[in-house]
């Protein structure tokens, strides 16, 4: 079979290697669309185990059946998710399912940029979603990043009539817009250096949109009554964004750094006033199996609308092409690789 195989964000090469052989309780797919998310292009973090197969955001077809398999059949839609909690730990049982070591050592065989991939059956078990008719197969691969976003704002308990402020208007900053608005947030403005993301980000309802490089601050506080931001949500790894969001939260409030900084950067933290102001910081990875069924309803319920989102749906031979415009991020929100088309 054909695979799209990592060697930098440079060199994404399609290669062939041996289709998965499936075991009891596992079941083959055959992937129909898997999109490519931004920390598939976060070099740093995916150089050390190059060469590889990436792609977590998997739609398909069952093709074979493993013994034992009860609930799915050989012509099944679904989507699968790539890291699994064990549901017995001590984090498992406090809620924190990301923190569990199964669930950060579990995956798929080789990645979502193959044509076929191994299911595992831990996967199998908790990770596989039927897909409903109204869900499409590109629809469904938002179900992994839009599970993601259902975790962070829970993490950061967003309250009907809150102001947020986004940072980053690319697809997780997006996602975080969709969300917040039906969870009825009152006043919700992002901000990128990508007009193309901003316009974007106008058209999908936010009150206001800012260019980063611009008085942040000043301009918040004018789009917003006078106040700062009730919730920041930091959907940028570049460190100005970080530090923006330190300046940005008002009285009360919580920043979510939703993606990471680069390593070994270190950010001055001013304890003493969020001290005193009751300020939160807090941290959001991954999400657990109960949020992509979450997630799924709320596609399947058309209360969050995702295809306007796909800029691009490319062949896997065209993939390299596709972390091209990843990594130049012009005119694109979604990638979307079809590997069976």
């Amino acid at each position: 079979m054909r695979v799209g195989m990592y060697y930098n964000n440079r060199d994404v090469r399609v290669e062939e290697m041996p289709k998965p052989k499936i075991g009891p309780g596992e079941f083959l797919l055959k992937v129909r669309a898997s999109g490519i998310c931004g920390s598939d292009v976060m070099e740093w973090y995916r150089i050390k185990k190059a060469p590889l197969v990436l792609g977590h955001e998997a739609t398909g077809e069952i093709a074979e059946v493993g013994e034992g398999v009860k609930n799915y059949k050989i012509g099944d839609r679904v989507f699968v998710a790539h890291h699994i909690p064990c549901n017995t730990c001590r984090y498992c049982l406090s809620g924190e399912h990301t923190a569990c070591e199964t669930l950060q050592s579990t995956n798929y065989y080789p990645g979502g940029f193959a044509e076929y991939i191994r299911v595992p059956a831990l996967n199998v078990l908790r990770g596989a979603l039927l897909l409903p008719p109204e869900v499409s197969f590109e629809e469904g691969t938002f179900i992994e990043p839009l599970a993601c976003v259902l975790r962070g704002q829970r993490m950061a308990r967003l309250k009907a009539k809150q102001s947020v402020l986004i940072l980053g208007s690319g697809i997780s900053g997006l996602l975080h817009l969709l969300l917040a608005r039906t969870s009825g947030a009152q006043r919700i403005i992002m901000t990128d250096i990508n007009k193309y993301r901003l316009k974007v980000a106008s058209e999908l309802g936010a009150d206001s949109v800012i260019n980063a490089n611009e008085d942040v601050i000043a301009l918040f506080r004018k789009n917003n009554e006078g106040r700062l931001a009730d919730l920041v949500v930091v959907c940028s790894s570049a460190t100005p964004a970080f530090q923006q969001a330190l300046e940005l939260v008002e009285r009360a409030g919580t920043i979510l750094c939703f993606a990471p900084t680069l390593p070994g950067v270190k950010l001055e933290v001013p304890v003493a006033d969020f001290w005193r102001n009751n300020i939160k910081i807090i941290h959001s990875y991954g999400s657990s199996p109960e949020d992509a069924g979450a997630a799924l309803e709320l596609l399947r319920a058309k209360r969050i609308t995702v295809t306007g989102l796909i800029t691009h749906r490319l062949k896997l031979s065209q993939i390299g092409e596709g972390f091209r415009i990843m990594l130049e991020g012009k005119d694109s929100i979604k990638v979307i690789i079809e590997p069976n088309s």
